[in-house]
């Protein structure tokens, strides 16, 4: 097969769909792997790299989509790219569809299998492709918020650790996840006083474990949001719904019994966000602030880190790339977990909440959804 590898576009985007080593194991396959001149250097990956790894080096983005049988990206097509896709191509990315009905329309009309790294799963349930990712932004989100306390970043100037005798940050992280996870680890590890609210019992008594009680978790219900809310100096949004729009747990209303000069981090922000006042930012300009509260709603945290992300994610998605690239849409017979990441096929959507959140029919065309 042939593998197109485009630079990503989208705004403060740096991150490479395949890595050196990914396409030696490409090639290593028999594929023949075409990745853009210069799609690599954000992530510090030079041509002569892809060269030695086998790659062929192609002048420009068009050429990548025309002469590919699959493309292999990071972040959701942007409308030059999904008007460059054709029925019979495979893509191969985020996606993250539910909050985006102009890119779902663009993919249906394209006809082409386009298959989404977060809705892939595994024999537990999880969401493996998702997983490293959700790891770097829950990491980085606490680091930004850090940032975002200082007085000079438009926060209320609180020193996230504190210091012998005065307080560090209070966090309250809404979900707890792989995201929220690795967000309470993370603020834990830097001196804050943490708290999770979840609602999986089960998940809960894991967290106490991990962290010897230290993490405060709480069942994540109204009444409990509210109050944790009000008394976090740092609220981190890490809520997930499989493929679907993130629910909204804090209200406008909510903002105006928050600390001045707080901080919102909204991780759930490439799901629609878990904030009513949730808009997407770059890294540019992550920050704005209504009724006082400062909202860091970055739609591509992991874009920060480009050579970790681009690494940790292709350590996750390379099986099923290379399975694809094997056998085709015939991989999806035979694995019902990656038939699960097709979210659009000739024209039709084959994933459930993404057609829910469009108000459209959906199709089953791998037997893999319970109607």
């Amino acid at each position: 097969m042939r593998v197109g590898v485009p630079q990503e576009i989208k705004k403060n985007e740096h991150r490479i769909g395949l890595t050196p080593t990914a396409v030696r194991e490409y090639v290593a396959h028999g594929h023949t792997v075409l990745v853009q001149t210069g799609a690599g250097e954000g992530a510090g990956f030079t041509d002569a790299e892809y060269k030695l790894a086998g790659a062929k080096i192609a002048p420009d983005a068009k050429t990548v989509f025309a002469d590919s049988d699959m493309i292999v990206k990071v972040k959701e097509p942007q409308k030059v790219e999904w008007e460059m896709l054709r029925e019979d191509q495979i893509l191969y990315t985020y996606l993250h569809l539910a909050p985006d009905p102009e890119q779902t329309k663009g993919l249906l009309a394209s006809k082409c299998a386009a298959i989404a790294y977060e809705t892939v799963t595994d024999r537990n349930g999880g969401l493996p492709l998702l997983a490293p990712m959700s790891e770097v932004a829950g990491r980085i989100a606490v680091f930004s918020a850090a940032e975002t306390l200082l007085k000079h970043n438009g926060g209320m100037g609180l020193l996230f650790c504190g210091v012998p005798g005065v307080a560090p940050a209070r966090v309250a992280v809404l979900g707890g996840g792989v995201v929220g996870f690795n967000a309470a680890r993370m603020a834990l590890g830097l001196g804050a006083e943490v708290v999770v609210l979840e609602r999986s019992i089960p998940r809960m008594r894991e967290i106490d474990e991990l962290t010897d009680g230290r993490v405060i978790t709480r069942y994540s219900s109204i009444n409990a949001i509210e109050e944790e809310i009000i008394k976090a100096d740092v609220v981190i949004g890490a809520v997930l719904v499989h493929g679907a729009a993130a629910p909204k747990l804090v209200k406008r209303e909510h903002l105006k019994q928050m600390k001045n000069g707080s901080v919102l981090v909204d991780v759930a922000i490439d799901q629609g966000g878990c904030f009513e006042t949730s808009k997407p930012t770059t890294h540019e300009d992550p920050t704005y602030e209504i009724d006082g509260v400062v909202h860091y709603c970055v739609a591509n945290m992991p874009g920060a880190a480009p050579r970790t992300s681009s690494e940790a994610l292709n350590n996750a998605t390379l099986p099923f790339g290379l399975a694809l690239a094997d056998h085709g849409l015939d991989a999806l017979k035979k694995d019902p977990h990656l038939a699960r990441g097709l979210n659009v096929l000739g024209g039709q959507i084959t994933y459930p909440a993404v057609a829910e959140a469009m108000g459209m029919e959906w199709s089953d065309p791998y037997g893999v959804w319970e109607k």
